[in-house]
């Protein structure tokens, strides 16, 4: 009697949440959660998490440095609704008040191995320079109810938003049982991130 194939395959995740280029902006700090879909269903883990407030180095660069892990495990029965990590930064205005300085989001790898992206970050504008000034006045700046919809196209064309900062994410994917279901997410050799290029006319 022949054993039963696997019904599901699994996506583990971990990393961290490195760093972000905020360059108008110091003591921030970082949240962030999944975006997946109905046939996705977390295993071990933590979906979501907030990070310590960090500071800017000291060097050149400037950077937010957190290095926040990332450690979650999802089974799913299709690849349609791959997750996706949302981030919300955060930080003081003139007045004290925690205001939001930037959402984006980007899918999880598709391939295993190490990764690393950087995500262009923005946040909703008023769209008065009166709502402007009244919200940078009484602290209340614009913000979504639910980061979750940075994820999400609906609705997402009637928002005026602006661009600002950069977040860095490095992640290491591993995948279980997707060749199995007849999925085919890269090569079998599965050692890491690619490295850089060898300088021209150095031979591999």
């Amino acid at each position: 009697m022949t054993a039963a194939g696997p019904s599901v395959f699994l996506l583990m995740v971990n990393g961290q949440v490195e760093s972000a280029q905020f360059p108008e902006y110091d003591d921030l700090y970082c949240k962030y959660c999944f975006v997946y879909g109905q046939d996705w269903a977390p295993t071990a883990g933590l979906e979501e998490g907030i990070s310590q407030i960090t500071s800017k180095s000291q060097d050149v660069r400037r950077a937010l440095v957190w290095n926040f892990p990332i450690d979650v495990t999802f089974k799913s029965t299709n690849p349609y609704g791959w997750p996706q990590i949302v981030l919300s930064v955060y930080g003081p205005d003139v007045f004290g008040n925690d205001v939001v300085r930037g959402y984006g989001a980007v899918h999880v790898p598709f391939s295993p191995g190490r990764h690393k992206r950087t995500i262009p970050m923005f946040v909703p504008e008023s769209t008065s320079k009166l709502q402007k000034f009244t919200s940078w006045f009484m602290g209340r700046r614009p913000e979504y109810t639910d980061p979750k919809v940075v994820a999400q196209g609906e609705g997402r064309e009637v928002t005026r938003v602006r661009s600002q900062g950069f977040v860095t994410l490095l992640f290491n994917v591993v995948t279980k049982d997707m060749r199995k279901l007849g999925y085919d997410t890269g090569p079998p050799d599965t050692q890491g991130a690619t490295g850089p290029s060898p300088p021209q006319g150095i031979p591999r």
